[in-house]
C-alpha cells in the first residue's frame, strides 16, 4: 500500500515495526506465547514491506522481511435443476471433523475403510452447466438448490468454461492417459446425450484490483471483494458487462454417472472432457493428511491468485457418497472445513460518533482501509465510550482488526508501541444534533435528550419502520427513503402510505417502474401481523422478542384489529402492569409506558390507523401455547422457510426467540452453513434440530 509518509516518517515507523515484529516473534517461537495471532503479525509485515519497497534505502540486515529472499435481458428466466444443487455445512476445528468421520461411519457398512477427496473451497458463485451433444446447452445458478437463473449467454463469456465439450476421440484419448481405462470403455459402449458438470465462478485478485482501479478512476465506487463482483457479474442482463469483468472458473462436479467410482475420478474426468479444473485438490488417505492440507492453505493462501476461505473434503468413494445422502441442502459425505476468522492490522484515521432510531449514540472507528478475509473493511464499531477507554484508544493508532464470527468489523487490540506520539485522544461530543448528549443511568450508553426532534433520528425510524422485521416494504431502503425526505414527500412514516405513482416520478432515482413498485410494497405492507407492527414502532429498548410479549398482553385486554385498538388497549396499562410482564425489567416497562404516553406517539399511530393499516392478531388457543416456555435460536439458511416466517411459526405456538446460545435455550434450528451459534450449542449440548424436525414441531 502506498503511502503518504515522507522518508523521515517512513523511517520511524520502520524502526517501530521492526522491534514489534521481533518482539511478536520472540514471544511466540521462544516464549511459546502468543501474544497476537499470526495473521495479524503477516500484516505488520506485509506494511514494513511495502515501506521498504517505496524507500529501499531504509532497508537493513536485521530487518524482518530480510529472513527469507524473493517476493513471497431484462429479465432472467427461472431453470429446474435435474438434482438439487447442494452446499456444505461447516467444521471449524479438528475436533468437528473427527466428529463428522466418525458420524459417516456408523452409517457406512462395518469395518468400511474411507478416504478423502480434498478440495480448495473457493469464495466465488456457484453454476451448474448442462451440454447436450457436447455443446453448453444452459448455464445457471444455484438459486434456492431447485429452481436457479438462466445465465447462458453470461457463462459463454467466460473463457475457462468450454463452450463445446473435447471431441469423443480426443477424451477417450485423455482417460487412457489418466489410466481410467473402465470410463474410456464405459464411454465407447455408450456415450450420453447430455452432461451436465457444476463448478465455481470467480474473479482473481490481479482482475478484481484492475477493476477497482479502473472504477476509482472513474469516479465510481470501488467494489468490496472479488465474490461480490462475480456474483453481481453473472447476474448482469447485458453479457457485455460480464465478459468486461473477466471471471475465472474451475469445475468440480460431474452429475452425470459416467461410471467413476470416486470423487477424485470426477475431477480427472472433467478434466478429460475439457473442463478447467483446480490443480491444487488431493485426495488423501486419513484425517491427519486432510489437517496438514487445510493448515498448509490457510498459511499459504494469499499466494493463490484467487480467494478461498477453507477447503471441501469429500468421501472419496462414490458408492458411500450415494450410502450416506443428504440431510436438508448438505450432503453427509461432504463438508467444509473454514479457515479461522482473519485479522489484519490497520490505522485508526478517524473516530466518529452515529445516532440510532432511539437518539443512542454509538462511535465508530474510521480505518485505513484492510482487506480481511477477502473482505475490504473500512469501518468498525466501538460500542461506546467504556470501551474505549478499556482498548485505550486514540485516533492515529495502529489497531488490530478482526472480523467476529467471520462478519463484524471489531478492534481486537491497539498496539501501542507502534505510537508516534502524534496521536489524539477521543472526546466524546457534548452536544449532537444541536441537542446536549447525556449519559444514560445505569448504562455505558449516551443519546440526545429529545431524539424525536433529531432529522438524523427520525431516518433511523423510517429505514427501522420499513425494515424487514418490521412493515417489510421490499426495496424501500434507506436510499429510497433519503430521496423521499430530502423531496420533501415525508416527514414521517405514516406519510408513506399516501404517496401515489405521480407523486414519485419527479424525484431522481424514480423511474414509472420503480415508482410502480415501490407504492406496491408499501401498499401491500398495509397489512400486517400484531407483533411486527408493534416492533415498527421502535419503542426504545424493544426487540422483536418483546414486541411479542406487549402483543401478547395487549390482547389480553382487547381485541386488535387496527392501530386505534392499539391505543386503547395500552392506554388502559399502568406502569406496574408493564412491570408484571416476565422478561421485562424495570427499565424497558418506563419505556414502554412513556412511548404510549406521548401524546406525539399517540398522533403517530392515530395517523397510522388513518392511512388503513390494518393489523392480525394471534389467535390464542391450545396452538397458541405448543411450545410454551420454549426457547429456540435460529442459524444458517433455511429451505423452505424465510428466517422471519420460521420466527412467526415459533410465535403462533407459543414460544420464544433468542438470539444468541446459552443454557437457557431449547433448541437450535441449524439451517445450511449455521455457523458459530451451530458450534457453541454443540459445546452446551444444546439440542440441534434441522428443518424437517422443526417444521414437525411447529405444525
Amino acid at each position: 500500500m502506498k503511502t503518504s509518509l515522507t522518508k523521515n516518517e517512513a523511517k520511524e515507523r520502520i524502526e517501530k515495526l521492526k522491534k514489534a515484529i521481533n518482539r511478536y516473534r520472540y514471544s511466540r517461537l521462544v516464549l511459546n506465547k502468543e501474544l497476537i495471532s499470526p495473521e495479524a503479525e503477516d500484516a505488520l509485515k506485509k506494511e514494513l514491506f511495502d515501506l521498504e519497497t517505496q524507500f529501499p534505502e531504509l532497508i537493513t540486515l536485521d530487518s524482518p522481511t530480510q529472513r527469507i529472499g524473493g517476493k513471497p435481458l431484462k429479465k432472467f428466466p427461472k431453470i429446474r435443476h435435474f438434482t438439487r444443487m447442494l452446499s456444505f455445512n461447516d467444521a471449524f476445528s479438528q475436533e468437528d471433523m473427527k466428529d463428522w468421520r466418525d458420524r459417516n461411519l456408523k452409517l457406512l457398512p462395518r469395518g468400511a475403510k474411507i478416504d478423502f477427496y480434498c478440495e480448495l473451497k473457493l469464495d466465488g458463485l456457484a453454476i451448474s452447466m448442462v451440454y447436450e451433444n457436447g455443446i453448453l446447452k444452459t448455464g445457471a445458478t444455484r438459486g434456492d438448490g431447485l429452481v436457479g437463473e438462466d445465465v447462458t449467454n453470461n457463462i459463454k463469456t467466460i473463457e475457462a468454461i468450454p463452450l463445446s465439450l473435447l471431441p469423443k476421440e480426443e477424451v477417450l484419448e485423455n482417460l487412457e492417459k489418466l489410466k481410467l481405462y473402465h470410463i474410456a470403455n464405459h464411454l465407447k459402449k455408450s456415450w450420453p446425450k447430455t452432461i451436465e458438470a457444476r463448478g465455481e465462478v470467480f474473479m482473481n485478485k490481479k482482475d478484481f484490483e484492475a477493476l477497482n482501479r479502473e472504477q476509482a478512476k472513474k469516479g465510481l465506487q470501488v467494489y468490496a471483494n472479488p465474490r461480490n463482483v462475480a456474483a453481481g457479474s453473472i447476474r448482469q442482463l447485458d453479457p457485455k458487462i460480464t465478459a468486461a469483468r473477466r471471471l475465472d472458473s474451475f469445475s468440480y462436479i460431474l452429475v452425470t454417472d459416467l461410471g467413476q467410482k470416486t470423487h477424485e475420478e470426477e475431477h480427472l474426468i472433467l478434466r478429460a472432457l475439457g473442463f478447467k479444473t483446480n490443480p491444487n485438490n488431493k485426495r488423501l488417505n486419513s484425517l491427519d493428511e486432510v489437517f496438514e492440507f487445510r493448515d498448509y492453505w490457510a498459511k499459504h493462501r494469499d499466494k493463490l491468485p484467487f480467494e478461498i476461505d477453507g477447503i471441501v473434503v469429500m468421501v472419496n468413494s462414490e458408492e458411500y457418497l450415494k450410502r450416506l445422502g443428504v440431510v436438508g441442502k448438505a450432503p453427509r459425505g461432504g463438508i467444509a472445513y473454514k479457515f479461522s476468522a482473519k485479522e489484519s492490522e490497520t490505522i485508526v484515521e478517524d473516530i466518529i460518533v452515529q445516532i440510532g432510531r432511539t437518539g443512542v449514540l454509538t462511535p465508530v472507528a474510521i480505518l485505513r482501509p484492510v482487506q480481511i478475509g477477502g473482505v475490504t473493511v473500512s469501518r468498525a464499531t466501538l460500542h461506546n465510550e467504556d470501551e474505549i477507554k478499556r482498548l485505550g484508544l486514540k485516533i492515529g493508532d495502529t489497531v488490530i482488526v478482526g472480523r467476529a464470527g467471520d462478519v463484524i468489523p471489531d478492534v481486537v487490540k491497539v498496539l501501542k508501541e507502534l505510537r508516534t506520539g502524534r496521536e489524539k485522544k477521543f472526546h466524546f461530543p457534548k452536544e449532537f444534533c444541536g441537542q446536549k448528549v447525556i449519559r444514560i443511568s445505569g448504562e455505558a450508553a449516551h443519546k440526545i435528550a429529545h431524539p424525536e426532534k433529531c432529522e438524523l433520528v427520525n431516518r433511523r425510524r423510517l429505514y427501522h419502520f420499513a425494515s424487514r422485521a418490521a412493515f417489510d416494504m421490499e426495496g424501500v431502503g434507506p436510499k429510497i427513503i433519503d430521496a423521499l425526505m430530502d423531496s420533501n414527500l415525508i416527514s414521517d412514516a405514516a406519510d408513506l402510505f399516501n404517496l401515489e405513482e405521480g407523486d414519485l416520478l419527479p424525484v431522481e432515482r424514480f423511474a414509472e417502474k420503480s415508482a410502480k413498485n415501490v407504492i406496491a410494497a408499501i401498499k401491500k405492507s398495509k397489512i400486517i401481523g400484531l407483533y411486527k407492527f408493534i416492533f415498527a414502532l421502535g419503542i426504545a429498548r424493544i426487540g422483536e422478542e418483546t414486541a411479542v410479549d406487549i402483543g401478547k398482553k395487549l390482547i389480553e385486554r382487547k381485541t386488535i384489529k387496527s392501530p386505534q385498538n392499539v391505543i386503547e388497549a395500552a392506554e388502559s396499562f399502568e406502569l406496574e402492569d408493564w412491570q408484571a410482564i416476565p422478561d421485562i425489567g424495570p427499565k424497558t416497562a418506563e419505556s414502554i409506558f412513556e412511548y404510549f404516553k406521548n401524546k406525539t406517539n399517540i398522533a403517530f399511530i392515530k395517523k397510522l390507523d388513518d392511512a388503513g393499516i390494518k393489523i392480525i392478531s394471534p389467535k390464542i388457543g391450545a396452538a397458541a401455547t405448543k411450545l410454551k416456555g420454549r426457547v429456540f435460536v435460529l442459524t444458517g439458511g433455511l429451505e423452505t422457510l424465510t428466517r422471519e416466517d420460521a420466527k412467526s411459526k415459533i410465535r403462533a405456538a407459543g414460544g420464544d426467540i433468542s438470539t444468541s446460545v446459552s443454557p437457557s435455550v431449547d433448541y437450535v434450528v441449524a439451517g445450511s452453513e449455521p455457523g458459530e451459534k451451530y458450534e457453541k450449542a454443540k459445546k452446551l449440548g444444546v439440542k440441534i434440530i434441522n428443518e424437517k424436525e422443526f417444521l414437525k414441531m411447529v405444525k
